[in-house]
């Protein structure tokens, strides 16, 4: 029974890649996708990593496997590839959160103020932002802009609080998103897992609802401070292939430990929250791909004009450089 499952995941895959090729597509997949879908992408990554890939593509058309607004973000950057993502309802709650008239309304009241926006974002939003981040580069994106600057961060709270905590900005306001699948990761999940596995190392995303808390717990004792760290995903897997626990607790959606795994297989990772699984990453199926691949469906567009304002805000994100990875 294994033996035909692994054949027909090897068949499929051989299939994936040949109509790749017969396409003249780059399959790009985030972090959290499916583990077949990880396996089988050109290129696996955090969001600002792929952003740059998408940008420097050679091929034709973009084969998105995340959820939609980083789809658009290829198309704004590659805006004359074709851009097809497997299941065009892949959205995000997090990016649900604010749109652009509530940006533009929130710009109102604070004139000459610089928006720094998540790039879990739709493209209208980038557009009325003057510099995108991801969670790679929030902080060094927010200590680019002058310190007397008002900066106007969105949408997502947790990340927001934690580069104003590093950072220091007193004049920064935080939208009030969230990411429900990392908000659901809170401080008594942390907690209670620490207390079970004392010598484990702790990696947290700065998404996460429990990435406060766990500042608060370290500074306290609660958590050891030595062992926890603030991690974007491709933070996380540096830092997992530097590691010398035996054990790491991993506070993101559960993607991440595929990754986690194949870059150190010595080493056990467990999720903090067992249940923080995004259906609209996952609504990628391995059987969407290939159709996708088959059919060019579903092709991503974005219109011209909000295509070059966006476009403006994504290139000052990637022209900031290789942030240093988050580490405390």
């Amino acid at each position: 029974m294994i033996c035909r499952y692994l054949e027909g995941v090897s068949t499929w895959a051989q299939e994936v890649r040949q109509l790749a090729r017969d396409r003249d597509a780059v399959i790009l997949a985030h972090n959290y996708q499916l583990p077949e879908i990880q396996d089988v992408a050109d290129h696996v990554g955090d969001s600002l990593a792929l952003s740059r890939i998408a940008a420097q593509a050679k091929e034709s058309t973009i084969i998105f496997c995340g959820v939609h607004f980083m789809a658009e973000t290829a198309k704004i950057l590659s805006y004359d590839k074709t851009v097809i993502i497997p299941d065009a309802r892949a959205g995000c709650s997090l990016a649900d959160t604010i749109n652009a008239e509530q940006l533009r309304m929130w710009k109102a009241e604070h004139p000459g103020a610089v928006v720094v926006s998540y790039v879990n974002t739709t493209a209208a939003v980038k557009a009325e932002t003057d510099i995108c981040c991801t969670s790679s580069n929030a902080v060094e994106v927010v200590q680019s802009i002058d310190i007397d600057t008002e900066i106007l961060f969105c949408p997502d709270q947790f990340l927001g609080a934690h580069a104003q905590r590093v950072t220091g900005r007193t004049n920064m306001h935080i939208w009030m998103g969230e990411c429900h699948v990392h908000a659901g990761i809170n401080g008594q999940d942390l907690k209670a897992m620490v207390a079970a596995e004392p010598d484990a190392e702790l990696f947290i995303h700065p998404e996460c609802g429990c990435a406060t808390s766990a500042m608060y717990l370290a500074s306290s004792g609660a958590v050891p401070a030595e062992r926890t760290k603030i991690l974007s995903t491709s933070g996380m897997i540096t830092a997992a292939k530097e590691t010398r626990a035996k054990k790491v607790l991993v506070a993101t959606e559960t993607g991440m430990l595929h990754q986690l795994r194949k870059a150190n297989p010595l080493v056990v990772f467990e999720p903090v929250n067992r249940a923080a699984v995004c259906k609209y990453m996952k609504m990628n199926t391995p059987e969407k791909l290939l159709e996708a691949l088959r059919t060019g469906k579903d092709e991503v567009t974005v219109p011209r004009d909000i295509a070059d304002r966006a476009r403006l805000s994504v290139e000052r994100m990637i022209a900031i450089g290789t942030p240093s990875r988050t580490k405390e």
